[in-house]
């Protein structure tokens, strides 16, 4: 197995196909609650183990709630369909995307 980057293990993707957010790497998760509770199936139908969930951020803030870790996932993604169900504004650009809080626009 390949290892990744430490900078690769610090990019997330925002996946317009993915209906949670998830990450493969426990170390990126406050508030871990280890669960064995399923798989997610994959875009070419393969499937990875849910370890558990918890959240980004850190001890004074927490910035996105519900994040699955899944075992061998390789990238970490961020549900776009999940960010505007919590009431981010997602604008894309020809050279970036802008996630916001509604409550700051």
């Amino acid at each position: 197995m390949q290892e990744q980057s430490a900078s690769n293990k610090l990019m997330w993707y925002l996946d317009s196909g993915c209906s949670k957010h998830m990450t493969r790497e426990a170390s990126q998760l406050i508030n871990l609650k280890w669960k064995p509770t399923g798989f997610v199936t994959y875009g070419d139908n393969n499937q990875g183990r849910i370890l558990g969930v918890g959240d980004i951020g850190n001890e004074n803030k927490v910035i996105i709630k519900d994040v699955l870790l899944v075992e061998g996932l390789k990238h970490s993604l961020l549900s776009i369909s999940q960010l505007c169900d919590r009431g981010y504004k997602i604008t894309f650009e020809p050279e970036q995307c802008i996630i916001a809080d509604s409550d700051s626009t």
